[in-house]
């Protein structure tokens, strides 16, 4: 009864905060990093990697079953809940065996509907929390419904871990964060547990602090990072991890904010604005539609006189114009193109109804 206590409120505990090594690689390692988060007193739940599914074979895909032990004894001596990866029945069958406390479905997992069911499947009937990551590409469904299938077993606490999503071409991160699918997450879920993985986002440690900030500016509930004793020698993901000490300093520095305030300054200014925001946001959807119906009147030219919808040329005029203009504007590239390629898209839509009507 103790420990059901213990953990349903360090699940409700916002920020949740879980931290350990990559993977569990020997019982020492694991028990140092246990005892040295825990000196930190900022971490609530020890991770480890146990089962590692790893791109490429002969690459290390961790100890397996016989590190769950050493978790166990982890938890014994330092008093943090625990947590593993699962991606098969036998995963969760072992992991409850040795009364791990919280379980978690990895990207590579979550992107194939047919082990998530497996899983889901092993946890009918089982009461434990079970967190979810993204998948390892931006699809929105699959996400949900990997949480559905969970829901439907009856699993009542559920999270969902942003781990950032593959992307071809990008060198920033190992794993793009994509905010909006995130937000959009949290949009559809919102009583649900958010938290972020920087180590996975970003792929090294120099990243880490600011992405791990503005996931608590977007209101984010909490944080899994990876630590190791000694990161520069761990057997698995060694650039993305640090120590515990310096977990528990860049605990320190982040910034953690509230979703609200009831100071009635604070009230009266956001709501103002909030409400110049609508305005605009209403004159800028029918601004929107007067442009479209300009593009259905090209259409209808287009049509007459037997034209292509698309001109290559004129829409790379708009699209440089456009940079230019909102970098003048101190609008982003990045913005300007996404938001111009969305209108072009709906301004063909439009034209082609016209052509085929």
């Amino acid at each position: 009864m103790e420990t059901t206590n213990k953990l349903q409120q360090v699940w409700n505990k916002r920020p949740l905060i879980i931290s350990g090594p990559c993977s569990a690689e020997t019982e020492e390692q694991l028990m140092s990093t246990a005892e040295r988060l825990a000196k930190t007193g900022k971490v609530d739940v020890l991770r480890a990697g146990i089962w590692k599914p790893r791109t490429k074979p002969g690459l290390f895909e961790g100890v397996g079953t016989k590190g769950l032990p050493w978790l166990q004894n982890a938890k014994k001596a330092t008093g943090l809940l625990t947590t593993v990866e699962v991606a098969t029945a036998k995963h969760v069958e072992d992991a409850l065996q040795f009364e791990v406390d919280i379980l978690w479905i990895g990207a590579r997992t979550t992107v194939n509907p047919f082990s998530v069911q497996e899983v889901a499947d092993a946890l009918k009937g089982v009461d434990i929390p079970v967190l979810i990551k993204n998948p390892i590409n931006p699809d929105l469904e699959l996400w949900s419904g990997a949480i559905e299938r969970i829901q439907k077993v009856g699993v009542k606490n559920i999270g969902m871990i942003h781990r950032g999503f593959s992307n071809y071409g990008n060198t920033e991160y190992r794993n793009a964060p994509m905010w909006h699918l995130p937000i959009e997450m949290k949009r559809r879920f919102p009583e649900m547990m958010l938290i972020c993985d920087p180590s996975h986002i970003c792929g090294n440690r120099t990243l880490l602090q600011s992405v791990a900030q503005k996931s608590i500016d977007l209101d984010f509930d909490g944080l899994i990072v990876e630590s190791h004793i000694d990161p520069d020698n761990a057997w698995s993901d060694a650039k993305q991890q640090i120590t515990p000490e310096t977990f528990g300093k860049m605990l320190e520095d982040l910034k953690w904010r509230s979703e609200t305030s009831d100071k009635e300054d604070f009230v009266n200014a956001l709501a103002k604005l909030r409400e110049q925001i609508n305005h605009v946001d209403d004159e800028l959807l029918t601004l929107l539609s007067q442009r479209m119906k300009i593009a259905e009147k090209i259409g209808n030219y287009k049509r007459e006189n037997n034209i292509t919808i698309l001109q290559t040329g004129r829409w790379n005029d708009i699209l440089q114009k456009g940079i230019e203009r909102g970098s003048k504007l101190d609008l982003s590239e990045e913005f300007i193109t996404k938001y111009l390629d969305a209108v072009h898209l709906e301004s063909i839509s439009h034209q082609n109804k016209i052509m085929n009507s």
